[in-house]
């Protein structure tokens, strides 16, 4: 690697299609999609296991997975995620299990001789000032969101984690950072999901009632980035491949819409045909929130499904059942 402080191209991931690889998380947004993305290229031996099959909290039975499998890489996309409400409601689930869960794994990947491990965290981790777009070192120049920190803050620890193994063992551990995610597998919760699936069911639901309007909060203008989850999964297989260095890498779409342009564009593709009307008098929430993610372009990789084509492919995937799916503990 040239030193456990320095970034450099590996390029050894693909080539290993027999490798064994453990996808932590598998059941959940980016789980599901980075296997979709490894069965697609050619991998054969994607090791998976559910939460009740692995208790990843428990470091005992992690440590025995791991010395009985003996995986030779690791996506670490499991963790315990929720909106606002059930963060307020439960902190010390947030940030104990997701602490558990990284703890365990990342050790035990570790110490039984896996080769790398790409751990998945999010965009909150970034104070809720930091300027726009923003880059990776604003990481701790800041306070966070206070409706998330205990979820953030797990996740910090997470990152740095696989920097301390880096610098300590030289140990090939990196992170990466995606930006608002949507697609199969999301959670369309009524009460915890975010906003663009929350959109996407009210709308639907209102074209299947026949209802005349759809009430959206605020007024519309806040900016949003959004990326569909099957590039993520393309990023992730980029980076295993690519990247190998200490500092953790945004993943985003470097395209922003506000809310009010998102909300019209879903209402265009459920085909909801009534009226979209703004309660202003809800709040608006943070006024923009963009990633740079221009450290991954340079390495070589841009998002390739617009927005529109990916909501088109999430409203056919969450209408191919009766009801809309409300999203399992291990995601992200």
């Amino acid at each position: 690697m040239g030193g456990p402080d320095k970034e450099t191209l590996t390029g050894s991931f693909t080539a290993e299609k027999n490798a064994k690889i453990f996808v932590a998380g598998h059941r959940g947004l980016v789980g599901s999609a980075v296997v979709r993305k490894l069965l697609q290229i050619g991998f054969t031996n994607i090791v998976l296991r559910t939460h009740q099959e692995l208790d990843l909290t428990r470091q005992s039975d992690v440590e025995a997975f791991f010395a009985q499998e003996k995986p030779q890489f690791v996506i670490l996309s499991a963790a315990k995620v929720g909106g606002i409400h059930a963060n307020n409601t439960y902190p010390a689930d947030f940030i104990s299990i997701n602490l558990q869960i990284q703890t365990n794994v990342i050790d035990a990947a570790y110490r039984n001789g896996v080769k790398k491990l790409l751990f998945l965290g999010s965009s909150c981790i970034y104070p809720k000032f930091a300027p726009q777009p923003i880059t990776e070192d604003a990481l701790l120049t800041g306070p966070l969101e206070p409706t998330n920190e205990w979820y953030a803050v797990a996740k910090i620890a997470g990152i740095k984690m696989c920097q301390a193994y880096r610098l300590q063992y030289g140990w090939d551990a990196i992170s990466a950072m995606p930006t608002n995610l949507y697609g199969p597998n999301d959670n369309f919760h009524p009460e915890n999901s975010h906003v663009l699936p929350a959109l996407i069911r009210r709308f639907h639901e209102a074209k299947v009632s026949g209802a005349k309007e759809v009430v959206v909060w605020g007024t519309g203008s806040p900016l949003r980035e959004f990326l569909h989850v099957d590039d993520l999964a393309d990023a992730v297989v980029f980076l295993m491949e690519k990247y190998s260095g200490l500092s953790h890498v945004n993943v985003g779409s470097r395209k922003e819409v506000t809310i009010k342009e998102l909300a019209e564009l879903v209402k265009e593709v459920v085909g909801f045909e009534g009226d979209l009307v703004w309660d202003s008098t809800k709040p608006d929430g943070t006024p923009r929130k963009l990633m740079d993610s221009s450290k991954l372009a340079e390495l070589g990789w841009v998002p390739k499904i617009s927005l529109r084509d990916g909501l088109v492919d999430t409203y056919k995937w969450t209408t191919r059942g009766e009801q809309f799916y409300e999203g399992p503990v291990e995601t992200v």
